[in-house]
């Protein structure tokens, strides 16, 4: 069983690993146009826990595929993710003036600028898969499809429609769900795929296995960053505390109230763990990294 001090040690490695290709795969600031690529650099190089890239060393290391194939896929949904933070940040959306305790990218730059900053990161993260030659054409074209589908109106930008669509709105609990399946359960699940998919010759069951200890993540990940919202500060995001509520979003401690939600995030933990139960110890990050995303502080 692998303990704390050395899950700490294997998310550092991965972060630093993952950190170094996409300042690689991001184009240099010095290139024309500099402001816009300055600003690509300046949103995802600033920090960020890197959950998504973890889960897909994690996921891969846990069927056998090595690190190697695993590193364009990592930079990919890490280049998404940040295009939706660029995005989710401006004015017209979450309107917030500070990410991971520094000036959002559209304060630090201008609007304009954030929004070709989002659409360009999101192109990118593509061209990274497209051009990684550690894959097969059969495996690229899976991991591409499988990345724009989790991306799009069917995922993650479908699921942020229905966050704005829900402000002001009375929603139950399934609804509720299906917001955050969508809006960031969608990409975590893209992030186990694509681990998964660099190994080779992965039994359907496992992957089954995988794809549903993803989706009791997701939910698990959206279900404490609603709790940090209304118990403290989420010092990932420099969000203040309540900001949620007070905009009048659906959130799951306003339906299940602090006890109920803390037992959901404990249920969603154990169906995770579950999933990956018969797993040998090459899972241990996998376990791990749920622990982590349900008792982060930030």
């Amino acid at each position: 069983m692998q303990t704390d001090a050395t899950f700490q040690d294997y998310r550092h490695r991965c972060c630093q690993r993952v950190t170094r290709a996409l300042e690689t795969c991001l184009p240099k600031a010095a290139y024309s146009p500099q402001r816009l690529h300055e600003a690509m650099r300046y949103a995802v190089l600033g920090g960020g826990k890197r959950i998504r890239p973890l889960l897909v060393y994690a996921a891969g290391q846990a069927v056998g595929a090595s690190p190697e194939r695993l590193e364009k896929p990592s930079c990919a949904v890490e280049l998404i993710h940040a295009s939706s933070l660029v995005h989710d940040d401006l004015p017209s959306m979450d309107d917030d003036a500070l990410r991971r305790g520094v000036p959002t990218c559209h304060k630090a730059y201008d609007e304009a600028t954030a929004i070709l900053v989002g659409d360009a990161l999101l192109m990118l993260a593509f061209q990274v898969l497209a051009q990684d030659t550690t894959q097969t054409d059969a495996v690229r074209v899976h991991m591409i499809t499988s990345l724009t589908q989790a991306s799009g109106s069917r995922g993650m930008v479908g699921g942020q429609a229905l966050d704005m669509a829900a402000v002001g709105q009375q929603i139950d609990l399934t609804q509720l769900e299906n917001m955050h399946i969508h809006k960031t359960g969608a990409l975590i699940r893209a992030s186990v795929h694509l681990g998964v998919l660099g190994g080779t010759e992965v039994a359907p069951e496992t992957q089954q296995h995988l794809d549903r200890y993803a989706k009791y993540i997701g939910l698990a990940f959206q279900v404490q960053d609603d709790l940090l919202d209304v118990t403290g500060h989420v010092a990932d995001t420099g969000k203040q505390i309540g900001k949620d509520a007070s905009a009048n979003k659906p959130t799951y401690p306003a339906l299940l109230g602090l006890q109920g939600t803390r037992d959901m995030a404990k249920q969603l933990l154990q169906d995770a763990l579950a999933e990956i139960v018969s797993f040998d110890e090459r899972a241990d990050p996998l376990r791990q990294l749920a622990r982590y995303i349900i008792q982060r502080t930030g």
